[in-house]
């Protein structure tokens, strides 16, 4: 039989989505089940996700059973932290049981040497963000969040997020970030020839640019706005697709 997709999606924002989000996410998980060979969310699965000692956020069970149901249903299940859910660890990978990672990621998808990142803080420039993140990633910033009562620590989020500002027409500060990347992307794959293919979210805009035969860059887009993802087929070119929720299905996205 042939070998089944790669599915990969970002930036669903769990917690800070419309309502009718998570429901059209638990569908395309569903679908996954029987479709895909591999499920890759490449960042910001939840708005806020942060890992106590003996705690976990609240909500997005049925997100968190759906995971678990993939990987026990033997679909691998690769989940990369984000700018808002770096903070995952040992619940992720040993009760849910997906392989969860911090950093950017080279790796083999149907035959394509990729990397994958979420996308924030790449490349130069941003200073000033990429010191946040070296401050808010920090063993003595992670230390002291511990300590705060997970209602607090929540509340914190939430003030700080911008993920609501997300949910309309793109901000120019997106459509710059959207350029960048994908500039990013274009000369690392020329400076790399011995990859195939770059991986990003973050920006929450899919795009799909063939930067040379059969080399390619993708970003998958957001479940916000677009509910878009990326399909990688064996001996095919990478897909960006939308996911209907008339039909409860898969469709192209305009």
């Amino acid at each position: 039989m042939p070998e089944l997709p790669i599915y990969l999606a970002s930036d669903i924002h769990l917690g800070s989505a419309p309502p009718e989000t998570e429901p059209a996410f638990l569908a395309w998980l569903d679908r996954c089940r029987t479709h895909a060979s591999r499920v890759i969310i490449n960042g910001d699965l939840f708005d806020f996700w942060f890992e106590y000692g003996s705690a976990i956020p609240r909500g997005h069970t049925r997100v968190l059973g759906a995971l678990a149901a993939l990987v026990d249903a033997g679909v691998p299940v690769l989940l990369m932290g984000g700018n808002h859910d770096w903070w995952g660890g040992s619940y992720l990978r040993d009760e849910i049981g997906v392989e969860f990672h911090q950093e950017p990621l080279i790796l083999d998808l149907q035959g394509r040497r990729t990397l994958l990142a979420h996308g924030d803080g790449v490349g130069v420039g941003d200073l000033g963000y990429r010191v946040l993140k070296l401050v808010l990633r920090g063993r003595l910033t992670r230390w002291a969040f511990r300590w705060l009562h997970p209602d607090v620590g929540a509340w914190v989020a939430r003030k700080v997020s911008k993920t609501d500002a997300r949910s309309g027409e793109p901000l120019e500060k997106q459509l710059a970030r959207t350029g960048f990347l994908e500039d990013w992307a274009t000369r690392h794959l020329q400076d790399h020839p011995d990859l195939d293919l770059v991986v990003l979210g973050h920006t929450h805009i899919p795009v799909l640019k063939e930067v040379s035969p059969r080399r390619f860059y993708l970003n998958t887009g957001d479940w916000l706005v677009n509910r878009s993802f990326g399909v990688l087929e064996p001996g095919e070119p990478p897909r960006l697709l939308t996911w209907d929720t008339k039909t409860g299905q898969p469709g192209p996205l305009l």
